[in-house]
């Protein structure tokens, strides 16, 4: 339930189909803001300065720089992400996944996890409805309900 509820708080009228739309580029750098807001806290939190955890991470401190401004998306490898989370110092594995899905959220993206997941793709433009106060049918409210409970 954890992802479905995320997505809840987090993709309304960013994400179409895992598509940005280019006409709401305002939204997505509130977005970058939230997520670049998130990475300082954690880097300040950690004691570690912006060279300090760009020498850590192997990234430029300029490109670090905007991220945490929200002038840059971060980065989409996964890879990489999870190696910031070490760095930044998130041990539960409720941290990591929320530190990642926040950072693919915010590049306008669904988490692979859920688009790997068929019946909750299937599912996705009644859930959309549904966040822009479009009513879904009864059928499609029972059927979300079902992928709900399954997490």
């Amino acid at each position: 339930m954890r992802i479905v509820l995320l997505l809840l708080t987090n993709i309304d009228k960013i994400i179409i189909c895992g598509k940005i739309k280019p006409q709401i580029i305002n939204i997505i750098n509130m977005k970058t803001s939230t997520f670049g807001d998130i990475l300082k806290n954690l880097r300040i939190k950690a004691g570690l300065s912006l060279r300090e955890v760009c020498k850590l991470t192997g990234y430029d401190p300029s490109n670090w720089s905007k991220v945490e401004r929200g002038k840059m998306f971060p980065p989409s490898d996964t890879k990489v992400l999870f190696k910031w989370t070490k760095i930044l110092g998130l041990k539960k594995e409720k941290d990591i996944e929320n530190f990642i899905d926040q950072a693919v959220i915010t590049q306008g993206m669904i988490p692979n996890d859920v688009l790997s997941d068929k019946d909750i793709v299937d599912h996705l433009p009644a859930f959309f409805r549904t966040l822009r106060n479009k009513k879904p049918t009864k059928e499609e409210i029972e059927r979300m309900i079902e992928i709900i409970k399954k997490f």
